[in-house]
């Protein structure tokens, strides 16, 4: 196949590139680098079945050529992108959608939408199936995130019954794996930070808010199945298996032996933030046979090398002498 990934040089996008290549397609990515990087893709620059486009979707797509299937995945994905760049966000959600679809239409291109967890809001049931509408505040900060991926998945499936277009659209969950910005502002890269710069890692409250974390590995499976399969209607893709935010501390200073331990700080209410997350995936199980296989340990071990690499670019990791005990 020969395949478009929107946000092709971002977290998610740049392992779906991988992943496509490995399978033998033809890949573009394509990216305006608000949040992406080419870091991220820059190893796949010498391959002849690779190509980047730098170019905003919100604006009209024009791609030379054949396109089998679209993997739309641009827009910014974490709160302190999308409460810093609330028009763009809406914008991509809408306009840069609306553009991707009619790709898919004018190329005969099978089209998956990104969508997100967050379209469930804070939610009143638990954990959440697809059939839940969702508990989301229109007008609060999270809205223009939570809704311009709402717009996206009913102009998804608009195009679906109106113009016959392959569609299909997975809700995504907490994932975490290596190329996750430093700045990116959730919890992994921030507890991981901590932990490698011999930090005490922050917990807020009495840190029994609760995420589900699925390795990205497991994500780029669902989605190459969702992509596959022949379901139109939305699908989880997430693990079920929740921890605290205080269990998850443990284990990130458990496992980067940081012996500085955990500072707990007054809780931060976050406006609309949900207190529990947790993917009901008994559809993504029965249709994909999918289900997370990385155990968050072993995720956790294989994201810190590029945490770590990282931080040493920068220079912020301590040093032999900064470790080593004085004496008076």
């Amino acid at each position: 196949m020969r395949v478009l990934i929107t946000g092709g040089a971002g977290f998610i996008g740049s392992h779906l590139c991988e992943r496509f290549l490995d399978e033998g397609h033809e890949v573009l990515a394509m990216d305006n680098l608000l949040t992406g990087s080419t870091d991220n893709i820059a190893h796949l620059s010498g391959n002849e079945r690779f190509r980047f486009i730098k170019h905003d979707i919100s604006n009209y797509i024009y791609v030379a050529g054949p396109i089998d299937a679209i993997m739309h995945f641009a827009s910014p994905a974490s709160p302190i992108d999308y409460l810093e760049l609330p028009i763009q966000t809406l914008k991509v959600g809408a306009l840069g959608t609306h553009n991707a679809l009619g790709l898919a239409m004018a190329k005969g291109a099978r089209f998956l939408l990104a969508s997100t967890s967050e379209v469930y809001g804070d939610p009143l049931i638990h954990p959440q199936p697809e059939t839940y509408w969702g508990n989301v505040n229109p007008v609060g900060p999270r809205g223009v995130y939570d809704e311009a991926k709402r717009f996206a998945e009913a102009i998804t499936m608009a195009y679906n019954r109106y113009h016959g277009l392959q569609t299909r659209i997975v809700r995504i969950f907490n994932t975490y794996g290596p190329r996750m910005r430093l700045n990116d502002g959730r919890v992994v890269p921030n507890f991981i930070q901590q932990a490698l710069r011999q930090e005490p890692l922050t917990v807020y409250g009495d840190g029994q808010q609760t995420r589900s974390f699925q390795f990205v590995g497991d994500l780029v499976e669902g989605l190459y199945r969702l992509l596959h399969s022949d379901e139109v209607e939305p699908v989880n893709i997430g693990n079920p298996h929740e921890f605290t935010i205080r269990e998850f501390a443990e284990l990130v200073n458990q496992l980067t032996e940081n012996p500085a331990g955990i500072v707990v700080k007054p809780e931060l209410r976050i406006q609309d933030d949900p207190q529990t997350r947790q993917p009901d995936i008994s559809k993504a199980r029965r249709i994909l046979d999918w289900e997370p296989r990385v155990p968050l340990a072993e995720g956790i071990k294989l994201t810190v090398p590029y945490f770590r690499d990282e931080l040493q670019k920068l220079g912020q990791l301590p040093t032999v002498a900064d470790q080593a005990p004085t004496h008076g």
